[in-house]
């Protein structure tokens, strides 16, 4: 999924989300905290606040990236629940799909090394 829209900026912000909190995740005697990576990073807070911004932020990707929510929600969910009339909904739940990939990554590459 690293060809997904706007890809760099959601990684961007995952990295940020790591090094804000590398501190802790490095005192942290146990690898709890990767259990709780993606909802943490991804679904404490909203990654755009605001329907102008989302607007903007969506560009002219809006109907593939309400696609890509519909799939994911359908297979993980067996129907959709999303609010298509709010942009600001639309982008956070496309970051909250993205971040999945990017945070299996993260932790791919974390027990590779290790």
């Amino acid at each position: 999924m690293k060809d997904a829209y706007q890809y760099q900026d959601i990684k961007d912000h995952f990295d940020d989300y790591i090094n804000e909190n590398k501190e802790w995740f490095e005192e942290n005697e146990t690898d709890d905290w990767k259990e709780d990576l993606h909802h943490n990073c991804f679904n404490t807070d909203y990654y755009i606040i605001g329907n102008y911004k989302a607007t903007q932020w969506l560009g002219d990707q809006v109907f593939n990236v309400i696609d890509i929510i519909k799939e994911y929600e359908q297979d993980q969910f067996g129907s959709v629940m999303t609010d298509f009339s709010s942009p600001e909904k639309v982008v956070n739940m496309y970051v909250y799909i993205v971040g999945e990939d990017i945070v299996h990554d993260y932790i791919n590459n974390l027990e590779e090394v290790a």
